[in-house]
């Protein structure tokens, strides 16, 4: 069954060690039948929520920028993948803030069940992912119907380029190759 994946690259860097382990999953994906769409934040203006709550009436944000666009294509696809760089033992900034942003999601028909953590960090240490793990499974135990299905994790990993042959790649492949 061909699946809609949306894999959403946080990281601001360019050619960055997260967007990588992206492009490896996105692979996966699109050779086991699915349609894909990469899209990252780099250029994107997205400001904090300013927890109004009108969103959970409307299911629309009041602020007026780049957010709106990208919580519908997450409302919208049958699988989604966050790709990010571990800051400080957590997720990215930016995609905190675009997660935070897709509160008008919660009342909504949202399409994704499955939802996949592709993290890069310095930190070599298998631990280093689990503050950006325990962050991302908090939004989506908010979502019912979804579940964090597998992470993907590159430690050892800091300068731009230097996962090039890094394990994770194959493994964020072979988890990219398995939705189906």
């Amino acid at each position: 069954m061909n699946k809609q994946v949306l894999i959403v690259a946080s990281s601001l860097r360019a050619h960055s060690n997260s967007d990588e382990l992206a492009r490896s999953f996105a692979r996966g994906a699109e050779e086991a039948g699915n349609t894909v769409e990469v899209v990252s934040l780099k250029g994107k203006t997205i400001g904090f929520c300013r927890g109004c709550m009108a969103c959970q009436k409307t299911q629309k944000c009041v602020i007026r920028d780049d957010a709106a666009d990208m919580a519908e294509k997450v409302r919208q696809a049958d699988v989604l993948a966050f790709a990010t760089p571990v800051y400080y033992y957590c997720l990215s900034g930016q995609l905190k803030t675009l997660l935070d942003r897709c509160n008008p999601l919660f009342p909504s028909d949202y399409a994704f069940r499955d939802v996949y953590l592709l993290a890069t960090a310095a930190d070599e240490e298998a631990s280093a992912v689990e503050g950006t793990e325990k962050g991302l499974r908090g939004w989506v135990d908010c979502f019912e119907k979804a579940r964090l299905a597998g992470t993907v994790f590159a430690g050892g990993v800091d300068g731009a380029g230097e996962i090039k042959g890094h394990a994770a790649l194959r493994a964020a492949y072979e988890m990219g190759k398995s939705i189906g």
